[in-house]
């Protein structure tokens, strides 16, 4: 399978639901798109759904990246959910863990954002 995303608006957040592999073969830029477009447009917090996501390798992390950079540019927040245990790891062993919010819970992490201005 290749990589598909799906979105979905709850309370002014957006829950990028991503399925397949994050790789640089198999998504290419469509997150990176997708979040720039939005952040563009208006939308400032996003919630980016990994549970669909069996694999990830450094192209996809660094999508990972850039998709932050690009929310925080315009004043945004991207907060991460349902990590398995392998982008768990590659997020703990590049340190990204400390860049990124993580939950494993979709509530948790929705009421994350409410306090925040």
């Amino acid at each position: 399978m290749g990589f598909q995303i799906t979105t979905r608006e709850i309370n002014r957040i957006i829950v990028v639901d991503a399925v397949g592999r994050l790789t640089l073969r198999d998504s290419r830029t469509q997150l990176r798109d997708l979040i720039y477009v939005m952040s563009g447009n208006g939308h400032r917090k996003f919630l980016l759904n990994l549970a669909g996501v069996d694999f990830i390798d450094s192209d996809g992390m660094g999508e990972l990246v850039r998709c932050y950079s690009s929310v925080r540019q315009r004043g945004g927040e991207m907060k991460l959910v349902h990590a398995n245990k392998h982008v768990q790891n590659l997020l703990q062993i590049t340190r990204l863990n400390t860049l990124f919010e993580i939950y494993s819970d979709e509530q948790v992490a929705l009421q994350a954002f409410r306090g925040q201005a």
